[in-house]
């Protein structure tokens, strides 16, 4: 039986579909009155050619907007969606985008549930979006209220220093007042809170602030071992996050990275010269996938990769490779000076889809062997909450392979389970590199610098 002309012409067109949407299912979840209604998709051109945004079907309760018609080869490009519910309640849309490289729109949905609606009535609702939009009725920063309480007794903690961290960067570093409450100006987005106060043991926390959740919790738990502190003028002398961390670091057993050549030992942990350091190329392999949403996985791994390029020189290369459903380069090797440009490429990290973790692997190698330095350390870094998971059969293979070319590999696991620990150890050995914990702030802070300082040091 033959095929109609159509199915044939229908068939080929999608066979040579270049465009590929990040996403087409986007939920929202529970939206008050002043939060944001839009979402941001990347379509990305996978092709050779040019392609367009032929035209969008939307419902009357969604408007859009989209960064440019045209989409040039090897580029991306956003469209802007935005709902606009006119009642509270569940709502679900499907909007059909037309594009010049199939026959058959591609199909996004947006969904979510409305529980208030802004007091402005639907003049913040009807509004057509842009890209430099604002939550309706509102801009981004709102005050946030930070209490740190004893964990026993309940009672507020005054004098206890708090950080905030977002996308990986401190924010500021305040101290309680003597209702153990901080009050300052903050940034919608997922927040990481640091807290340390003398006498009890420092606590981590990891929340999504916004308008509505402007107040977090810490409660703090007392130090078993804590010394009573000098007084000085009746005033206790309270250790700084920074101090704290540095205590840490030199009690804690970070990970078989830690340092062991006596030589070595003897340098100051943050020296990193050309004296005693070989150049280094290094390309990362980082997980993005979904499971890195979770408890703060995120927000450690940017905040690693930060202090590390703080330590970079001008003779040292850095590459990123991400891998989740996909994978791809994100950052070709660029010099340890360009310090604002690999920061912003880290910045902008989100995740969400599977975990290619064998396919990542495969072309970070490649990456790195590709920037080889003969006088100099050559390594790939796998980053990642747990095992490589998909199309990950032969990637053992790989490490034996490049090993013998010369390129070692070390992996950094945030937040593992035990059992995804033995994995990644198993792999890091057969790679000729280490396993590096990280599971808080203070091992963000020096693990990843110290394992890049081990490998190079010149014995």
């Amino acid at each position: 039986m033959r095929l109609s002309l159509s199915l044939l012409l229908l068939i080929a067109f999608q066979t040579q579909a270049q465009l590929r949407f990040e996403t087409v299912n986007h939920d929202f979840g529970v939206l008050e009155s002043f939060d944001d209604r839009f979402v941001d998709i990347k379509v990305i051109n996978a092709g050779p050619k040019k392609e367009y945004i032929l035209s969008v079907k939307n419902p009357s309760e969604v408007s859009y907007i989209a960064a440019s018609d045209r989409i040039g080869p090897d580029s991306s490009m956003y469209i802007r969606f935005q709902v606009n519910p006119s009642s509270k309640g569940r709502f679900s849309y499907d909007i059909d985008v037309f594009t010049s490289d199939r026959a058959t729109a591609t199909r996004i949905r947006v969904s979510g549930t409305m529980n208030e609606l802004p007091s402005d009535n639907l003049s913040a609702f009807t509004a057509c979006p842009d890209f430099n939009s604002r939550p309706a009725g509102n801009s981004q920063k709102f005050d946030l209220t930070v209490i740190t309480i004893d964990k026993e007794t309940k009672k507020p903690l005054s004098l206890s220093s708090v950080s905030l961290i977002q996308n990986g960067v401190p924010v500021w570093m305040k101290r309680t007042d003597k209702n153990g409450t901080i009050v300052e100006n903050a940034s919608i987005g997922f927040s990481y809170f640091y807290a340390v106060h003398d006498g009890y043991l420092p606590e981590e926390l990891g929340a999504y602030i916004n308008f509505n959740r402007h107040e977090v919790l810490i409660p703090l738990m007392k130090d078993p071992n804590y010394n009573i502190p000098v007084i000085v003028h009746d005033t206790l002398i309270s250790s700084t996050i920074e101090l704290v961390l540095e205590e840490q670091l030199e009690n804690d057993t970070l990970s078989s990275a830690t340092i062991s050549s006596v030589e070595l030992s003897t340098l100051d942990k943050e020296d990193f010269s050309s004296v005693h350091f070989k150049p280094v190329n290094v390309v990362f392999i980082l997980d993005i996938s979904s499971s890195m949403r979770q408890s703060d996985k995120m927000e450690l791994m940017k905040y690693s990769l930060f202090q590390l390029v703080d330590m970079l020189r001008a003779e040292d290369n850095i590459g990123i490779v991400t891998y989740a459903t996909d994978t791809r380069v994100l950052l070709s090797s660029t010099s340890g000076i360009d310090k604002e440009a690999i920061k912003a490429q880290v910045s902008e990290l989100k995740a969400s889809g599977m975990t290619a973790g064998g396919a990542g692997i495969k072309l970070g190698y490649k990456e790195a062997l590709k920037y080889f330095k003969k006088d100099g350390v050559n390594q790939i870094i796998v980053i990642t909450d747990g095992a490589f998971n998909r199309n990950s059969d032969d990637y053992k293979k790989y490490i034996r392979k490049y090993r013998r070319k010369g390129v070692n590999m070390s992996v950094v696991g945030i937040r593992n389970s035990e059992n995804d620990a033995d994995e990644m150890m198993e792999s890091a050995r057969l790679g000729g590199g280490n396993y590096v914990p990280i599971y808080k702030l203070v091992d963000a802070q020096n693990n990843l610098k110290q394992e890049i300082r081990s490998i190079s040091f010149k014995r």
